[in-house]
């Protein structure tokens, strides 16, 4: 087992990496400081890792509430689907919730517990790669909105995170690919020696090899815990964590939630950031080729949908919370491995950019 610590303080918390950690109650002990805890998972998940997930509370005054799956579902009235339980329970300030499942799961769950009584702790027990990589660590928490995606929430840290590589096991195939989307992001905005490796081992990592996961899993978390450390409130470096997600939202917005996951719609947004990069005289043109080249080789979507427009996708843009003033700041690439937040570019060059890539269109799906 892997432990990465994320450097905040007294908010500070462990990562756990490894496999058979689900059930570990060594684990979730020292961050349940009360005798409640519920267990928010969804119908996917549940089924496979509920019961396993919950012999590490049995000491505890253990309840479960069981989530549609799907991004359509990250809503405010879902949420209410956990606070419903946590008043009828009378769960209480002590209280810990605890979210097994992926992104949503986690949003929801760490949302739910930011708001509930003014704040309780929280356990993330990511169960899919993007989740691991990503969504889990950090605080980020919310909800969507029909307007824009994650436009409603709050930060607030998990007292842990347990990442088990051994759930991946039952990951299907387009989940572990979106997973893979974050674990790229990485190399490009500031880890070039980890964007080399992905080139060379991405099949190793499609065929699910346990060492080469582990690897994959361990550097993006470490890369991920130096950079929240640094900005826990997204106000300087950590943006360069978005790379794509400005025009990956739009995407998610446009085409409606649930049709393009997460990765996918970030894996095509930050080809289309690359492009811009390019145009702007930093990235060349063989720089935007191995960075197509390697989301391709993800299995990943390399193109927007055809189905969406520049005039829809500039909209969409426009409600990101990167956007000031007006004005929509991006993260671009000054090289692989070198990320900036960017808003001194000419309008008509993101147009231009946004005309080409829909030109091409057709995404997978």
């Amino acid at each position: 087992m892997e432990i990465i610590r994320l450097d905040l303080g007294e908010r500070g918390y462990p990562i756990y990496i490894g496999g058979d950690l689900l059930g570990r109650a060594d684990l979730v002990a020292p961050c349940i400081r009360g005798e409640q805890v519920l267990v928010v998972s969804n119908e996917t998940v549940a089924p496979l890792y509920l019961e396993q997930t919950a012999a590490a509370f049995s000491d505890y005054r253990c309840a479960s509430v069981i989530l549609p799956d799907g991004e359509q579902y990250k809503t405010l009235q879902t949420l209410e689907t956990i606070f419903d339980q946590l008043l009828e329970q009378r769960f209480d300030r002590r209280s810990t919730i605890v979210a097994l499942g992926g992104g949503v799961v986690g949003d929801l769950a760490g949302f739910a517990a930011a708001c509930y009584q003014r704040g309780v702790d929280y356990i993330q027990i990511p169960t899919t790669l993007l989740a691991q990589v990503d969504s889990s660590v950090g605080g980020k928490t919310g909800v969507n909105h029909r307007l824009g995606k994650n436009m409603i929430g709050a930060f607030h840290q998990p007292r842990c995170v347990i990442a088990d590589t051994g759930v991946l096991e039952t990951l299907e195939d387009r989940q572990l690919s979106a997973g893979l989307a974050e674990v790229i992001k990485y190399g490009l905005i500031r880890d070039v020696e980890f964007f080399c490796w992905l080139e060379q081992n991405m099949d190793r990592l499609l065929a699910r090899d346990p060492e080469a996961l582990a690897y994959a899993i361990g550097r993006s978390c470490r890369n991920k815990a130096e950079v929240v450390a640094a900005d826990e409130r997204e106000g300087g470096v950590r943006a360069t964590l978005n790379l794509g997600h400005t025009f990956g939202h739009a995407i998610e917005t446009g085409v409606g939630y649930g049709r393009w996951l997460h990765g996918e719609a970030v894996a095509t947004g930050m080809l289309i950031a690359a492009d811009l990069s390019r145009r702007l005289g930093w990235l060349t043109p063989e720089e935007v080729a191995r960075i197509d080249n390697l989301i391709d080789k993800a299995c990943l979507p390399t193109r927007a949908p055809a189905d969406m427009d520049c005039d829809q996708f500039l909209e969409l843009m426009a409600v990101d919370k990167k956007a000031h003033g007006g004005r929509i700041n991006l993260v671009l690439l000054e090289r692989i491995g070198a990320a900036v937040v960017c808003g001194d570019y000419h309008p008509q060059l993101l147009k231009q950019t946004l005309e080409d890539h829909l030109a091409v269109g057709g995404g997978i799906l």
